[in-house]
């Protein structure tokens, strides 16, 4: 391999390195996202398995814990 090939391989390296480094920020924030929405999802889901005694002691209702556990997992 001549000096110009090695130099050519090891720059479009960098480049994309580069690349990845400005894009990473982005990834990890949207992977964050995703696990504070599925974070959300898993507590409604505890929530609308509590028993109405459970409920009374966090001081919601039974209509209050079926309305959060029925919000959308994504958006909300």
């Amino acid at each position: 391999m001549s000096v110009e090939t090695s130099q050519r391989i090891e720059s479009s390296c960098d480049a994309g390195w580069r690349k990845l480094c400005e894009i990473m920020p982005w990834g990890l924030w949207l992977l964050a996202a995703i696990e504070h929405r599925l974070e959300k999802r898993r507590s409604r889901r505890t929530l609308s398995e509590l028993t109405d005694d459970e409920l009374r002691d966090v001081g919601l209702t039974r209509a209050q814990a079926n309305a959060e556990a029925s919000k959308s997992w994504f958006w909300s």
